[in-house]
């Protein structure tokens, strides 16, 4: 199977979900056109209080399908969108993709992965028992953080669901994913 692109999302408020489009437009440097987190400074609430002017690392949240898979064959009545995603994709290891790495996302998009996702408490708010179904153990005890990874936005381009995905890694050394 290849690598597709499942569905898109954007939300111009500060809302845990986002609202499933027909297309979302990349903005090179900034982030979902529409989208609350689009700016070249960090966008999420928490962060701000804290240093408003980090730069925003997390400007493009991607999740694979099969967490959705995963999360519904628990229990979780989980849709495109309800986990904050702007980009739902299936068939490609976004975990296991190291740092740097850019994702070219249909014609004309890329996007570089910057670091994973971090479940956090409103996951919990939204369903009993999620943050701790998006945590895992490897077999030697290590955390797991399966609710996606965090990009930036490369080159300019508008995506949409079924658009192709084509993953290159990064030249230098490969570093794993550490939560951003």
């Amino acid at each position: 199977m290849n690598a597709l692109v499942v569905s898109v999302s954007r939300d111009g408020g500060h809302r845990f979900n986002k609202q499933s489009r027909p297309e979302i437009r990349l903005i090179e440097g900034l982030g979902v056109e529409g989208d609350a987190h689009a700016g070249v400074t960090v966008q999420h609430l928490s962060r701000i209080a804290k240093n408003p002017a980090q730069p925003n690392l997390r400007q493009v949240h991607l999740i694979h399908a099969e967490l959705h898979d995963e999360l519904n064959a628990a229990g979780f009545d989980i849709h495109p969108g309800d986990m904050g995603e702007n980009i739902l994709t299936r068939g490609l290891d976004l975990l296991a993709l190291p740092q740097g790495t850019l994702l070219h996302i249909g014609a004309e998009a890329i996007v570089e992965i910057t670091g994973l996702r971090n479940p956090c408490a409103q996951l919990e708010g939204f369903r009993p028992g999620l943050l701790k179904a998006c945590l895992g153990r490897t077999p030697e005890g290590q955390l797991i953080r399966k609710a996606g990874v965090m990009a930036i936005v490369h080159r300019d381009g508008v995506v949409r669901s079924g658009d192709a995905l084509r993953a290159e890694p990064p030249k230098g050394p490969h570093l794993s994913l550490q939560p951003i």
